[in-house]
């Protein structure tokens, strides 16, 4: 059985940082594309960042370039979000996803992995 898994979301003031973490299990995925999204409370899932099969590139949404880092370590299959300067409109569900490809998409239908989820709150 594939599992994602995330952790390390939790309660920040702005201003802070969260570093996210996805382990994956089942399957390996050293040859696809990882990324995150997140879900914000009456919005569509958002294209956050993701990471191509080998790590040398790296896309963002605009909101968080300069502030996040996606980052991956293939031998432990496992791939993190290192969040900076955090605001209240980070606030969301964070989504950790593999693509089917090896390459960069922000389109979240290239994904057919997806973890559970783990919740990042801002506060003000």
């Amino acid at each position: 059985q594939v599992q994602l898994v995330e952790s390390g979301g939790g309660l920040v003031q702005a201003g802070g940082s969260l570093r996210l973490s996805c382990a994956a299990s089942g399957r390996t995925f050293s040859s696809n594309a990882m990324g995150w999204f997140r879900q914000a409370p009456g919005k569509e899932r958002e294209f956050v960042a993701v990471i191509n099969w080998w790590g040398g590139a790296t896309y963002y949404v605009d909101s968080v370039k300069g502030r996040f880092t996606i980052s991956r370590e293939k031998a432990k299959n496992t791939v993190a979000l290192q969040m900076n300067s955090l605001k209240p409109e980070d606030t969301a569900v964070y989504y950790c996803a593999a693509a089917r490809y090896s390459g960069s998409t922000t389109d979240a239908n290239d994904f057919n992995y997806w973890g559970q989820g783990t919740q990042v709150t801002v506060s003000s």
